[in-house]
């Protein structure tokens, strides 16, 4: 995989990360350390992944992930973001979970080798929903993980913190949902039509009744 084929952003993103990480392991700062690697760790991750499957991200993709990782776990961990700012934690859910929900109108779409009239539009919409529901899940069981075993402090407020973030994960796949199905009943919404439109370009085969 050829990683300086990214945007400036995400080689920014991760050539700080690396600084970031190596000055942290010589002070002797593993915390800051850990989480730095962490971070660029999981940026890659999703790159490495899908090229397995043949699979190729659009550069617009790539940059949303990166600058979505790096926002949530380094600028929320190390530099403290979702105490400084109240309504850090809420951006972050909301905006990804719209981006899954993307992300599941694009599985619902694979299912049927792209064609989006094979299906009524509510049934596609409902499989995007329940993607991008799902993540948000998986992604509060990965902040239990990280505080039961590094000690990190990454659900602030425990049970109240988890079912706040669970509903405004459900609110930003349920809009993502709805603008799909307005995609599925045949009407273009602008910037959301044009990344479906790029991601498809790049992976025709996988999408051969694409309509």
């Amino acid at each position: 995989m050829k990683l300086w084929h990214a945007s400036p952003l995400v080689l920014s993103i991760r050539a700080l990360l690396v600084v970031v990480a190596g000055a942290a392991l010589i002070a002797a700062r593993w915390e800051v350390a850990f989480v730095a690697s962490l971070t660029l760790i999981l940026s890659v991750a999703p790159e490495f992944v899908v090229r397995r499957f043949g699979v190729q991200l659009p550069v617009s993709f790539i940059a949303a992930i990166t600058a979505f990782v790096f926002s949530t776990v380094f600028l929320g961990e190390v530099m403290d973001f979702y105490e400084r700012y109240w309504w850090w934690d809420i951006v972050m859910h909301g905006g990804s979970a719209l981006g899954f929900g993307l992300i599941g109108v694009i599985f619902a779409l694979f299912l049927f080798e792209g064609d989006r009239y094979a299906a009524p539009p509510w049934a596609l919409s409902l499989i995007a929903f329940s993607f991008a529901v799902t993540i948000g899940a998986v992604w509060e069981i990965f902040e239990f993980g990280m505080d039961q075993t590094f000690g990190l402090n990454m659900q602030k407020s425990g049970l109240v913190d988890t079912m706040t973030d669970l509903v405004v994960d459900a609110a930003g796949a349920g809009t993502a949902a709805l603008v799909g199905f307005l995609y599925f009943k045949g009407r273009e919404i602008g910037g959301f039509s044009a990344l479906l439109a790029e991601f498809l370009r790049l992976n025709r085969k996988l999408f051969r009744r694409y309509r």
